[in-house]
C-alpha cells in the first residue's frame, strides 16, 4: 500500500486530485490538505510515501517548504504538479529536494505512473519536463565539448605530443631523447601544459588526455 498525502491551497483541485487517486486498490490518500502549516504539522506524526504539491506558482515561499519537507521527512518522495514547467522553475524544484515533476501535459496515467515510480526509489517526470532536462544536459555537453576544444588550442603542437606520450607513459628522459630536447625542457613543458589547462598534477595531465582522446586505453 502506497500512502499519499496531497496538498493544494485550492480546494476544489484538491478534492480533485482525491478523486483521482480514489479507487486505485495500491493507493491510500491519508491526508489532504489546503494549508501548509498545518500540512507540516500533519507530517510530522502521519507516515507518507509520496506527496503530492500541487503549486500554482513557484515562488521562494514554495521552495523553502519543499526543501523544509524534504529535511523533516527524509523517506517521503515529493512530486510536484505545475503548469509553469520552465527550465529554470524545474531545476530550481529538483535544487529543492523535489523527485518528480509533472507538467501542463500530464494525465491521470502520468499522475499513476509517478507515485509508482517514486515509491520505487526513481525520480520521475512528464515528458516536457524530460524533454526540458535532456536540452539542458546536451546544452551543458556542448558546453563542456567547447571548453575543452578551447583549451587543447591553448597548447602548442609540440607540447600536445609531450601530453600524448606522457599519458602513454613514456619518461622525461626517453620524451627527451625522442625530441633531442633536455629532460629540463620536457619539465619545462609539463608545467606549461598543467597551467594552460588549469591541472594540478601529472596525474590530472593523463586523466585528461585520455578524457579528451588524446591517448587510447
Amino acid at each position: 500500500m502506497i500512502d499519499i498525502a496531497i496538498f493544494d491551497e485550492h480546494k476544489l483541485v484538491l478534492d480533485g486530485l482525491s478523486g483521482l487517486l480514489s479507487g486505485i486498490s495500491d493507493f491510500r490518500v491519508v491526508l489532504a490538505c489546503d494549508d501548509r502549516n498545518m500540512l507540516a504539522d500533519k507530517l510530522k506524526v502521519i507516515q507518507v510515501h509520496v506527496l503530492i504539491l500541487n503549486m500554482h506558482d513557484i515562488s521562494v515561499r514554495n521552495l523553502n517548504l519543499i526543501i523544509q519537507l524534504n529535511i523533516s521527512n527524509p523517506k517521503m518522495k515529493i512530486l510536484i504538479v505545475s503548469v509553469i514547467d520552465s527550465e529554470d522553475i524545474v531545476l530550481k524544484t529538483i535544487k529543492a529536494g523535489a523527485k518528480g515533476f509533472l507538467g501542463k501535459d500530464s494525465d491521470r496515467n502520468d499522475l499513476l505512473e509517478a507515485v509508482y515510480t517514486l515509491r520505487n526509489g526513481h525520480d520521475y517526470y512528464s515528458k516536457s519536463i524530460t524533454h526540458i532536462l535532456l536540452n539542458r544536459y546536451i546544452s551543458n555537453l556542448k558546453a563542456d565539448e567547447l571548453s575543452q576544444n578551447t583549451d587543447i588550442g591553448n597548447l602548442s603542437t609540440r607540447q600536445i605530443e609531450i601530453l600524448k606520450l606522457w599519458g602513454e607513459s613514456y619518461t622525461n628522459q626517453e620524451i627527451a631523447d625522442r625530441f633531442f630536447i633536455s629532460v629540463r625542457t620536457v619539465e619545462s613543458h609539463k608545467n606549461h601544459i598543467m597551467q594552460k589547462l588549469n591541472l594540478k598534477s601529472t596525474v590530472d595531465m593523463v586523466k585528461y588526455a585520455i578524457k579528451n582522446n588524446i591517448i587510447e586505453i
